[in-house]
């Protein structure tokens, strides 16, 4: 049997890959489609800015520029290698590629969209320069991608797609996958703890949660809160766990093994973001029985079922209430049970390799439906990766 996208010259175009010091859940994302668009036949190559620490590639990556010039650079790249190029996947993170405007005609696009940036921008940059990431994600991208489809993450990037973007064109969904951990058995701490597990940036508002918690020590004086991640917010977060004393550790990065012992200790994650695409961390510690207390956000408000798997906020200054509301269910062993059970039941829906199978879907109706023509038989290889 020919695979579905046998010979197919795919280029994936990242801000960063999943090897990048600065790497999350979009770079994981990224790897788990091109690693099912390469099961598929494809021959797939990352475009991506090369972190600290990185070389300027491989035999199947390409690393230019850094955080702001690899947009020029991957613009460079595809306008020297577009002949050679069957299908370019252009991940936005905030801002696109706009890769439509220098690749061949002949050309398919796919547009990965994890969540609408807008508002996010003032939080990051300066008023004049979050007018133009404004500017650059929603009518500069919705002209430039008018016929190129889109693949969201979740139903409310979708919907924040049509309404505070405007989009007009396809848009497909296609979920995060997830790991299912191979021992969720063990009991959990005695003790009420909390997680926090993901990118250590400002917009998650971990600095929030910390002084949250600490703030609880006085009714919950066992309580103990557990921040998982890497990020430019770490050592600042460092600091200010230090007022708790033990009753705050920031852990930084650690392996599988460890982060799938504190999630299984942990009673509840909590998370305060501003918006996510989908939240691949809450499904993360569901699969290990814990739920989630956050905000009502995009993303969160799909990955969260509000009053089975955790409980979602409408209000800011509404969480440390919700927290305490939701330690004190679970601190109930019959409660906490089937919580456990929902959140295990929810996460085992989404697994990558279903995910990754719409995906490559998605890229061979693609392919096909624009070149009818087209042979399924292996193709010449080039290797792109050597180019500019």
């Amino acid at each position: 049997m020919v695979p579905p996208l046998n010979g197919a010259r795919v280029v994936l175009v990242n801000w960063r890959d999943r090897g990048h010091p600065l790497a999350g859940g979009a770079e994981e994302y990224a790897a788990r489609m091109a690693g099912a668009m390469t099961a598929a036949g494809a021959s797939v190559t990352f475009l991506t800015a090369r972190g600290k620490g990185q070389t300027s590639g491989d035999a199947t990556t390409v690393r230019r520029g850094g955080r702001w010039t690899v947009y020029l650079w991957a613009l460079l790249w595809l306008l020297r290698n577009r002949r050679r190029v069957d299908v370019v996947v252009d991940c936005q993170n905030g801002i696109p590629f706009f890769s439509p405007l220098v690749v061949s005609r002949r050309t398919q696009v796919v547009l990965v969209m994890h969540h609408v940036h807008d508002a996010q921008f003032a939080v990051h940059f300066p008023p004049w320069l979050a007018r133009i990431g404004r500017w650059l994600e929603g009518p500069a991208a919705r002209r430039v991608y008018r016929r190129a489809t889109t693949v969201a993450v979740s139903e409310s990037t979708v919907r924040a797609m049509r309404e505070r973007l405007a989009w007009r064109g396809p848009i497909v969904v296609v979920h995060n996958g997830m790991d299912q951990p191979a021992d969720v058995g063990h009991d959990r701490s005695v003790h009420p703890s909390i997680v926090c597990l993901g990118r250590l940036v400002t917009h998650k508002r971990v600095d929030r949660l910390i002084d949250i918690a600490g703030g609880m020590l006085a009714d919950w004086p066992s309580l103990r809160l557990h921040v998982i991640g890497t990020g430019p917010e770490e050592t600042a977060l460092r600091t200010a766990a230090a007022r708790f004393g033990d009753a705050v550790v920031v852990h930084g990065f650690v392996d599988d093994e460890t982060k799938s012992a504190l999630l299984r200790d942990s009673w509840l994650n909590v998370t305060l973001s501003d918006g996510e695409g989908w939240g691949l961390s809450v499904i993360e510690a569901a699969a290990h029985g814990v739920p989630t207390v956050c905000r009502r956000v995009d993303g969160l408000c799909d990955s969260v079922r509000h009053g089975e798997t955790g409980w979602l906020v409408t209000k800011t200054d509404d969480v440390r209430g919700a927290v305490h509301d939701a330690l004190t269910l679970l601190s109930r062993p019959h409660e906490a049970r089937i919580v456990a059970k929902a959140c295990r039941d929810w996460a085992a829906r989404f697994d990558w390799t279903s995910s990754g199978h719409r995906f490559v879907a998605v890229v061979t109706d693609l392919l096909y439906s624009s070149h009818p023509g087209r042979a399924r038989g292996p193709a010449p290889q080039e290797d792109l990766c050597d180019a500019l």
